[in-house]
């Protein structure tokens, strides 16, 4: 196979990995806020481990081929602390961006009709309210403010990080063996979610966040997704990005120098 041809694959297996993840995690959103009774409003775990499960499938579908960051926080982490090449950072981070996109449109064609009657019944207005926009991307939680949800991107997308370091390091002996990773890497998901999720809904993830807001922009909420309430839109993007870094830092210099190495 050529390099191009390789890399073009990458590419795509990003946006994929991304698309699936949307797919579910969206679409269980939109079961949690449109419906009443919600099937999960009283089992708020099932919602997290629908997002924690759509990571671990991403991994399965498309790992072999781009290794699955699927995250802008993980890809500018691995290019900063393992050698992923810079110049394929942007294009895999364009990916899943997309990736997020497509996801979001799939997910609104699937649930379009449900959402404009929950609008309809609540009285509420798609660009001034933001109708049904807790589907597609994140916002403030319950007496959150921006600034603070900024830093709980920083360590939950630092822990999420973190974990993914130390769930993937070759030297660490006690990580899943094989092909389990990527089942532990989507339990870490669900558990950030479960553990702070009703914050601001966990987006750990610029891509996450930013494809399906952006749909929703030209899709009809405009300024309510960008630049959403209280200018919220750069939230979680930077907050991740720098989370990222921090919890990959911590990683490589507070565990990985003691890891056991292979005797030569």
């Amino acid at each position: 196979m050529s390099e191009q041809k390789k890399y073009l694959g990458e590419l795509i297996a990003e946006c994929v990995a991304v698309f699936i993840i949307i797919l579910f995690g969206d679409s269980v959103a939109a079961m949690y806020s449109l419906y009443d009774p919600s099937p999960y409003k009283t089992a708020y775990w099932g919602v997290c481990i629908v997002w924690g499960l759509g990571v671990t499938v991403a991994i399965y579908a498309t790992g072999a081929v781009s290794g699955t960051h699927a995250n802008p926080a993980v890809t500018v982490a691995l290019a900063t602390f393992r050698g992923f090449p810079w110049r394929k950072v942007a294009p895999y981070i364009v990916a899943q961006v997309i990736g997020g996109f497509l996801g979001a449109a799939v997910v609104y064609a699937l649930f379009a009709p449900v959402i404009e009657h929950f609008a309809a019944a609540q009285h509420l207005d798609f660009m001034h309210d933001g109708a049904a926009a807790g589907v597609f991307f994140t916002h403030p939680g319950d007496y959150v403010t921006p600034m603070h949800s900024f830093f709980v991107q920083i360590v939950l997308t630092g822990i999420l990080v973190f974990g993914i370091f130390a769930i993937t390091c070759e030297f660490n002996t006690m990580a899943p063996q094989a092909n389990a990773g990527a089942l532990i890497i989507g339990l870490l998901v669900a558990i950030i979610g479960a553990s702070a999720g009703y914050l601001d809904a966990w987006a750990i993830n610029p891509a996450r966040d930013f494809g399906p807001r952006l749909f929703c922009y030209l899709a009809g909420w405009g300024p309510a997704a960008i630049p959403s309430p209280g200018n919220y839109w750069w939230v979680p993007i930077a907050g991740p990005l720098i989370g990222g870094l921090v919890g990959a830092g911590l990683y490589q210099s507070l565990l990985k120098p003691f890891m056991p190495r292979p005797v030569a």
